[in-house]
């Protein structure tokens, strides 16, 4: 059978045969010319960093220079200080005309002159009123609010959140600034909460986290301040109201920016709301607990509630995993519960019992989701110190007397962990974890053993049975840990006969202890030769 290229020989050998008695000479075929990929305009990339460098200079360079021109004319008197702020402003408009001008040609470049010319017009105001006093607080605030309004419209010309920044940190500003214009907490809250409204709008509209972000950190905290450093404190209301409008303005922002925009919260984003949480948490309850410590625990329940239902919302309408929010929720659950569920609502009787049954309940929740790691890491970590604190108070007997059945509940929190190593063997998950619950088990069962037993030689032979139990589980088993662990308890077990039985105890207390001791050593010697030859 002729190969491919045979073929493609006598093909062409044909198709000569035919130009020839033909005289015809096959036209080529014309090339079309190839379209560009390139787009028809020209994309614009960032200027370099030493480009970037520069503008920021020439512009830093022109603002300084008119404080020095203003700073020269003040001092040779050239200038009256409403002529100063005129020039000002003018260089300030001039900068921004400038840089819309020159916008076409490298936005980003040209965007660095208004940005300047914004500087000095929030300079210019601030001077204007606080300085030189020529122009009254009404005045002022309007104007600020026509600055931070251009700054928004700059950030959607340039596209360019460094003008919304500018807004922000303008409008925010002002009850520092100008603190005799707000008269009393409740205009210091409607002033932060139209400004808040605007700015998560508008973070909407540009499609940035950033700005919204921003803005709650700086009405949350700047709110905080201007009240307290005004001298009437006692309008702990209206405060808590805002702090409430805060959370619900920008929690729906941010919600709904997930939902408008197909663009679900990155566990970076995710971060970085976090410590907004943290600061309404305690700024809020701190002052419910002063005011009404009734109702303080209720309130950090809703807010956690309201972070549910804003979280399910924008999954359910996204229809899509939001693993960043899903991590913010469990965070702030974790700590709702650490603080309000367990530090606030549990007396010292029921907090060990508290930790152990909310082990369980976290656990089953993972098995029913068929992934232990569902509950979150937050929400494990709350619960992993809520427990620890208590077992250390149960293994070291410390106010124990003040613990609802303290016998009991040491052998359940031993029992606890010897079923959380089995699980975890039996189903192969948490590998790592596998030493530390083991371990954990063999002190809390020699911790119970001691708080129960008052006989010494009870208590030898209680931890010697265990030993062995151990190696007889590990050999049914084929678990080679399991037996190695035996070992601990062997030590310690030596370790109490050499140092406590041998010197302070009657002879016939010394004799069963040594008798116990040299008894299970021997056994569990015998048994540990097998659990070595385990493969």
């Amino acid at each position: 059978m002729p190969t491919m290229e045979e073929r493609l020989a006598a093909l062409e050998a044909r198709i000569s045969t035919l130009e020839k008695q033909g005289n015809v000479t096959a036209p080529l075929p014309k090339v079309q010319p190839v379209k560009s990929m390139t787009a028809d305009k020209p994309v614009h990339a960032g200027p370099p960093l030493a480009a970037q460098l520069l503008g920021w200079g020439g512009a830093a360079a022109l603002v300084l220079a008119a404080s020095y021109i203003i700073k020269l004319a003040l001092s040779s008197g050239w200038l009256t200080p409403e002529r100063q702020l005129s020039v000002a402003v003018l260089g300030a408009l001039l900068m921004i005309g400038l840089g819309i001008r020159l916008r076409q040609n490298d936005r980003s470049y040209a965007s660095l002159l208004p940005a300047g010319g914004v500087t000095i017009l929030f300079i210019a105001i601030y001077g204007a009123h606080l300085y030189y006093g020529l122009i009254g607080q009404s005045s002022a605030l309007a104007m600020v609010t026509f600055v931070c309004l251009l700054s928004l419209w700059l950030c959607r010309l340039f596209q360019s959140t460094l003008y919304a920044f500018f807004a922000v940190t303008g409008a925010y500003s002002v009850p520092f600034l100008m603190r005799s214009l707000m008269l009393d907490i409740t205009d210091l809250a409607i002033y932060y909460t139209c400004w808040s409204i605007l700015f998560s709008i508008f973070a909407l509209w540009v499609r940035s986290r950033a700005v919204y972000l921003l803005a709650l950190y700086m009405a949350m905290i700047g709110f905080d301040l201007s009240w307290h450093m005004d001298s009437d404190t006692q309008q702990w209301i209206s405060a808590v109201l805002f702090q409430l409008v805060l959370v619900i303005i920008f929690g729906l922002a941010a919600a709904y920016y997930t939902v408008r925009n197909n663009a679900p919260m990155q566990q970076d984003a995710a971060f970085a709301h976090l410590p907004a949480l943290l600061i309404f948490y305690f700024l809020q309850y701190s002052l419910l607990q002063k005011n009404i410590p009734a109702i303080a625990p209720w309130v950090a329940v809703g807010s956690a509630v309201f972070i549910f239902i804003c979280y399910a919302a924008a999954s359910r309408l996204s229809k899509q995993e939001l693993a960043g929010g899903r991590m913010l929720l469990q965070a702030y659950v974790a700590l709702v519960l650490f603080h309000v569920g367990y530090l606030e609502s549990v007396s010292s009787a029921w907090e060990p019992w508290v930790a152990f049954v909310l082990v369980l309940i976290v656990a089953f929740y993972g098995v029913l989701r068929n992934n232990i790691s569902a509950p979150g890491a937050f929400i494990w970590l709350a619960v992993f110190i809520i427990f620890m604190l208590n077992y250390l108070r149960i293994v070291t007997g410390f106010d124990r007397q003040a613990v609802i059945a303290p016998d009991i509940l040491s052998v359940l929190y031993a029992c606890e962990l010897y079923a959380a190593y089995y699980w975890s063997r039996r189903s192969a998950t948490l590998r790592a974890f596998w030493p530390l619950l083991l371990v954990g088990g063999h002190l809390a069962a020699i911790a119970a053993a001691v708080h129960i037993f008052d006989n010494r030689v009870v208590v030898s032979l209680t931890w010697g049975l265990l030993a062995l139990a151990c190696l007889l589980l590990a050999l049914k088993y084929k678990d080679k840990l399991l037996g190695k662990s035996s070992l601990l308890i062997f030590a310690i077990s030596s370790a109490k006969v050499l140092i406590y039985d041998l010197s302070s105890s009657a002879p016939l207390v010394r004799i069963g202890s040594l008798l116990v001791v040299g008894c299970s050593f021997y056994l569990g010697g015998w048994l540990y030769k097998k659990i070595e030859a385990l493969s």
